[in-house]
């Protein structure tokens, strides 16, 4: 039997670094891993596949990874259930990781995780006349600025 599975995406959130009972590190976090093809309206989707690592590799993926870090694990797909408080069951399906590879710098990544700021000008008609520039048909409106494009990380979707 073959049970392998290779995902290449980024964290959604920190991952959530736990102990057992008996000391043993396990970290579970959310992989968006984007689709090879785009929907109906143009778009490209995700999917956010739940994961689990345990033991040093836990303690290792929260100490160098924060929301919207690129990685690459590899590991199996395992499924479990449970009783929940209101006595239904609950399946999980998750990759249980056995290895993991951070795939961007430490630079990068941290780039993107502070807030960019730009020099904006305080005029508004400056404002209201580069944006008629930039806003003809045909023009790519971030092309002339030469600035950092300010996005909160908040916009993001993972």
């Amino acid at each position: 039997m073959i049970n392998r599975v290779v995902l290449v995406g980024r964290l959604t959130k920190d991952a959530d670094l736990k102990y057992t009972s008996s000391g043993t590190a396990v970290a579970s976090f959310t992989l968006a891993v984007n689709r090879q093809f785009t929907n109906q309206s143009g778009e490209r989707e995700a999917d956010f596949i739940n994961c689990v690592v345990w033991r040093k590799q836990a303690e290792s993926l929260a100490s160098f990874t924060r929301k919207g870090s690129l990685i690459g694990v590899e590991g199996r797909l395992q499924t479990r259930s449970y009783d929940n408080q209101q006595g239904q069951r609950v399946y999980v399906t998750e990759v249980v990781v056995d290895s993991f590879s951070l795939l961007e710098s430490k630079a990068a990544n941290e780039e993107r995780q502070q807030p960019q700021q730009t020099n904006r000008p305080a005029n508004n008609q400056a404002n209201k006349q580069q944006y008629q520039q930039d806003s003809l048909p045909g023009t790519d409106p971030f092309a002339s600025s030469g600035q950092p494009i300010d996005i909160d990380s908040n916009d993001l979707p993972f």
